[in-house]
């Protein structure tokens, strides 16, 4: 199984960025992440909304599963989230892609094409760091479909 990460921005080097190569590195599934950036900054909030969920959009394949990450999304626990993606993967799920949006959040085109939208709670996490939960989130789904200790309900 191929995780696709696709989200706003690029992560620069630091904590946020560390923390997600351990969480990735941990994984044993193969992982892209593909960073989309807009170039122009005069663009209108609605503008940059739709050009940055074109650019999401286009970095998926037609029969990926796709779950956007989204403030407004449901809130699904860790074992659910990880059922979820285990009934994927025993279907025969060739690719999950994560979609994380910018900080004006996602085109509703993005949670129209997602097969699920949910959220990592009611706050507002930092879309850098978002990268780093949803790695240790996948991870976290890894040791709970394998028995693995590290989940510990």
């Amino acid at each position: 199984m191929h995780i696709l990460i696709a989200a706003v921005g690029r992560a620069k080097d630091g904590p946020e960025r560390v923390l997600l190569e351990s969480y990735l590195a941990r994984l044993p599934w193969k992982v892209t992440l593909k960073e989309v950036e807009l170039k122009k900054k005069e663009l209108t909030t609605d503008v940059r909304r739709k050009l940055e969920g074109e650019a999401l959009l286009a970095t998926l394949f037609d029969d990926a599963r796709v779950i956007a990450l989204d403030e407004r999304g449901k809130n699904e626990g860790s074992e659910a989230f990880a059922k979820r993606i285990g009934q994927w993967r025993d279907d025969g799920t060739r690719t999950i892609a994560f979609i994380i949006g910018g900080a004006d959040g996602l085109d509703d085109a993005v949670r129209k094409r997602a097969n699920a939208v949910l959220s990592f709670g009611a706050v507002t996490w930092p879309h850098m760091l978002m990268r780093a939960l949803l790695a240790e989130q996948l991870f976290r789904a890894h040791t709970i479909l394998t028995g693995h200790p590290y989940h510990r309900a």
